[in-house]
Formats: C-alpha cells, sequence, structure tokens
C-alpha cells in the first residue's frame, strides 16, 4: 500500500508511520475492483484499509459510489468521523444516516448528493425504499464486521441493499472473526469474493492480560465499584442482555461510581452524549451490549470488563479488542464463578486466562496475603480464696479444683425464718 499524496498530511498528523498488514493486503485488490473479505485482528486499521483505496477511486459530484453499512449507529458515526477528513480531501461529500436519528436532519444532508454514506441497514433500506437515496450509481458495497452483519436480520438487509444496486457492484466484507457465512458468500450474493485473511501475521495488538475473579452473582456489582476507584482506571462493561446490564445501572446510580449507559432504546443523542463521555473521561465505566460495543475505539482503553460471560467465542474475542489496540497494553476482566471459568477456558482456548485479585489497589495474579492475627494473651489470674465465687473463676480457668462455696439461703426462708423468730418474742 503506498498512501497517495493527498492522504500524507492528514495520515502522518494522525501517527501512523507505517501501514498494517490488513491495510497492504487489500489495497490493490480493492483499486481493482475486486470483491473480497478482509480478516485481521480487532485494533489493525481496517477503516482505513478499506476506506482509503475505495475513496481514490470515487469522481466528485457523481452521485453515490460508496455506501459502508455498520451493525450499530455508534460504528457507523465513528467510520464517518474518521472518514470525513480523507473524503474532503479530495473533494467528496460524505454523510452518515444511522436508526433513532433526526430523520429530517438526515435528509436535509442527503440533499446535498453525498458520493459516500456510512449507516446502518434498516435506517438506509427505509431511504431506499421511498426513493430518498438511490443505488443506481453505487460502485461498492462494504460489510462492516460482516460476521455480526451477516447474522439475521442484517443478511436478509444486507442482500436487500446489494439487489437495489448494479449487478456488477464490488463487495467488500471486513472482520476480525472467521464465520460460515464468509464460505457461502457466492450462494447469497452471485459472485466470487477473494478471502485475505492476515490474522496469523498480524501483531499489531499491545500485550493483554485475561483475567478471571471469582465472585457470585450477589457481589458482582461490588466489584464493579472497587474496580471503577482504582487510580486511572477506565473500562466498557460489557453484557449478554439489556435488561441486566439496565439493573445494574440503577444500583450503580445509588453509588459514588461514575458511569453511563448505551442503551439500544435510548436517542441517538442520548447514546452520543454517553460515548462522548467516555472517550472524554468524564466517566470511568461504560455499560454496553455486545452490539452497542462492536467496533468502538478508543484509545488507550486500560481494560474490559465481561460482567456476564460471553457464550459465543467471536463475543469474547470482539470484546477483548477493545483494549490493547495499535500497541497499547490493557486488560479483559472477566467475573463469574468456577462454573464460569470453565466455560469461558474451554469457549476461548487461544487466550491464556488466569485468575486475578486486587493487590495495592492494582489487580494481579497473586492473591493477596492476610496477616495473621496476634494471639490473644490471657489475663493474669489472681490466687483466690477456696471457697469464693472467686475461687470458683479461677478454677474454671486453670483446671483446679475447688471447694464448692456455701450455699446462700432461699429468699423465701430468709423471710419464714425472720417471720418465725418474731412470733417466739412475742410469746
Amino acid at each position: 500500500m503506498a498512501i497517495a499524496s493527498i492522504f500524507q498530511p492528514l495520515w502522518q498528523a494522525a501517527g501512523f508511520t507505517e501501514e498494517t498488514p490488513i491495510q497492504t493486503a487489500v489495497y490493490q485488490p480493492l483499486k481493482q475492483d475486486q470483491s473480497i473479505v478482509g480478516l485481521a485482528p480487532t485494533g489493525s486499521g481496517k477503516t482505513l484499509a478499506f476506506g482509503l483505496p475505495l475513496l481514490e477511486k470515487l469522481v466528485p459530484d457523481d452521485g453515490l459510489q460508496l455506501l459502508i453499512l455498520a451493525p450499530s449507529q455508534e460504528l457507523a458515526i465513528q467510520t464517518r468521523d474518521v472518514l470525513r477528513p480523507y473524503a474532503k480531501a479530495t473533494g467528496l461529500n460524505l454523510q452518515g444516516v444511522t436508526g433513532s436519528a433526526n430523520v429530517k436532519r438526515q435528509l436535509d444532508l442527503l440533499k446535498q448528493h453525498p458520493e459516500v454514506i456510512v449507516a446502518t441497514a434498516g435506517r438506509l433500506l427505509e431511504l431506499v425504499d421511498s426513493r430518498r437515496v438511490s443505488l443506481a450509481r453505487l460502485q461498492t458495497l462494504v460489510i462492516d464486521e460482516a460476521d455480526e452483519m451477516l447474522r439475521e436480520p442484517g443478511l436478509s438487509q444486507v442482500r436487500e441493499l446489494a439487489q437495489a444496486a448494479p449487478a456488477d457492484v464490488q463487495l467488500g466484507f471486513f472482520s476480525a472473526t472467521d464465520s460460515p457465512m464468509f464460505q457461502e458468500l457466492a450462494k447469497w450474493f452471485g459472485q466470487d469474493v477473494e478471502r485475505i485473511d492476515v490474522r496469523a501475521i498480524d501483531h499489531t495488538q499491545g500485550s493483554v492480560t485475561h483475567y478471571f475473579v471469582q465472585t457470585d452473582n450477589a457481589h458482582r456489582e461490588v466489584w464493579l465499584r472497587h474496580l471503577a476507584h482504582l487510580d486511572k482506571f477506565q473500562a466498557l462493561v460489557f453484557f449478554n442482555q439489556n435488561a441486566v446490564m439496565m439493573k445494574v445501572a440503577r444500583t450503580l446510580s445509588h453509588q459514588s461510581v461514575k458511569f453511563a449507559v448505551l442503551n439500544r432504546t435510548d436517542r441517538a443523542t442520548t447514546r452520543a452524549n454517553a460515548l462522548n463521555a467516555f472517550r472524554k473521561g468524564k466517566v470511568t465505566l461504560l455499560l454496553v451490549t455486545d452490539l452497542a460495543g462492536r467496533g468502538l475505539d478508543i484509545p488507550h482503553l486500560p481494560a474490559v470488563i465481561n460482567y456476564q460471560t460471553p457464550t459465543r467465542p467471536e463475543a469474547y474475542i470482539h470484546r477483548s479488542g477493545r483494549t490493547g489496540r495499535m500497541g497499547a497494553a490493557g486488560m479483559v476482566i472477566t467475573l463469574g464463578d468456577d462454573h464460569d471459568l470453565r466455560d469461558l477456558r474451554r469457549l476461548v482456548p487461544q487466550y491464556q486466562i488466569v485468575r486475578g485479585y486486587l493487590n495495592d489497589g492494582k489487580m494481579s495474579t497473586e492473591a493477596p496475603v492476610e496477616q495473621a492475627k496476634p494471639a490473644r494473651q490471657a489475663k493474669p489470674v489472681a490466687p483466690a480464696q477456696p471457697n469464693t465465687p472467686a475461687a470458683q473463676r479461677h478454677a474454671h480457668v486453670t483446671g483446679e479444683t475447688a471447694a464448692p462455696a456455701p450455699k446462700k439461703a432461699h429468699k423465701k426462708n430468709r423471710l419464714r425464718d425472720r417471720k418465725n423468730k418474731g412470733k417466739r418474742k412475742a410469746k
């Protein structure tokens, strides 16, 4: 790959010094209009890998030519923001179209006739069906996070959009994990697709430690609170179910934890504000589900927390990929019991998962050492006379035998004796 001279200032300003394996491998095939599947680890620069060569091919003022699909509005907006400066440098108009965003606002932006659209499939289908967007001049359709996008209902939506495009439209499928669907693309989309897999040779990910913290359900929220108060700590917290995520959010709202939530039912502006607050370090924890967290790029993110153990290996791989990006160090912390640990090790045997503990305010593989409590010293017992109550206590402590103390007369008997004594005097 040779970065076009027009892109060089932006490339260098972003701090890039050399191309990643996926950027080098797909450059020429995409420039030559080949349909491909591109497989590379998370955080390896896939957005620029497909974005730059495809932008170079486009012609300004020639209608919609490039369509990029993402599984979530957060990823669509992120991709839009990454590619927009490069599109502007070539005189191209790039717009984002996402669900739950203001439709009127999006329609106004589409009147500018963008050459590039980054979209979620559902909203774009609505606009195509209502003839607000035409795919008649589309050259390339890119499906990002393709392993997720080709799961229903995404598969039907992607196929419908592909059918609305010209028959010879170029297809690009990009993912960090493989999928059986990638072997059947000719059947579903009617054209051969070249497979480019650089996962074995890509070493862009930094050192990531995979911790497992043993705890029960009742104490997972306690662990979140402890972790949130570690020095310079910040984490994406992943949940399997939206309902569980919202329950934990309600609990954390009553505690001194700075957090935000990416709830799929919230408005687009609410979700955008939550993500921006997290990126700016204003909140420590961002609670997400797998779909909302797909592909999010948070530079130098220290940690990912699995509040619930993922049930699919792809989910763990993509969650883990949010930390340790582009050479930075990171850690993944999974909460659960011994059963969860066994399941996780079977699910992703390629990772070395170690038990984690909190030691001096840091995550560690060493269990904290409990300090032994000093032995309780017995108080010295003073000698006692044999027939006193103190002697009885002394005998109990020392094991000696003491003479029993004389029994005191019962109160009732003493009263009776006084009464009888008074009668005798009267006589």
